[in-house]
């Protein structure tokens, strides 16, 4: 284990496991639709990957860009949004998928973001939701697990573009937790 990484909040095995039940879920709610997943990039591709995997059905995949953070620990507030899909969304069933809910103001952007394109229906799926941070009111269609107001790296969620390569989810130490980097 990473020495800034304090304790294993999710193991690998167990990860899988709801990634599957997860998929099971969406098989069960979506089938015969017409489903396009939109990913939020970076954080969700391993979630992303690990998620199709499941899905026996047929699917299309798009990325978007959304950042908050940028190199800090704490979101900016602002949620800066890179469109660069080429897929008509109209009409269309969008599951939206990140790999996590915070504040609420990435996703909900992005959801408003999509919604104007005019999507048939459109869903959201966290691999994890963190409650008490949440500034905007927005809850998960489908949800991997909620967690404490903890800093998580792993299975494609970075400290400073880092540790996304973990598989496992692992908190951070506390010591390197501290605000806004410095220049």
């Amino acid at each position: 284990m990473p020495t800034r990484i304090a304790r294993v909040l999710f193991t690998e095995a167990q990860i899988r496991e709801r990634v599957r039940e997860l998929a099971a879920q969406i098989q069960r709610d979506l089938e015969g639709k017409d489903l396009l997943i939109i990913a939020v990039l970076r954080g969700s591709m391993v979630f992303l990957a690990d998620l199709i995997r499941f899905l026996p059905m047929p699917l299309r995949i798009e990325v978007i860009r959304a950042a908050s953070y940028g190199q800090s620990t704490v979101s900016s507030g602002v949620v800066n949004i890179r469109d660069d899909m080429d897929v008509t969304i109209q009409n269309r069933d969008v599951l939206l998928l990140d790999d996590i809910l915070d504040t609420g103001r990435t996703l909900a952007r992005i959801r408003e973001h999509i919604q104007s394109y005019g999507p048939r229906t459109l869903r959201t799926c966290v691999l994890l939701d963190k409650p008490a941070r949440r500034v905007v009111p927005l809850e998960p269609d489908y949800c991997g697990f909620r967690i404490d107001d903890h800093f998580v790296v792993g299975y494609g969620l970075d400290y400073r573009d880092t540790m996304r390569n973990l598989p496992y989810i692992g908190i951070l130490d506390d010591d390197v937790t501290p605000g806004p980097v410095k220049p």
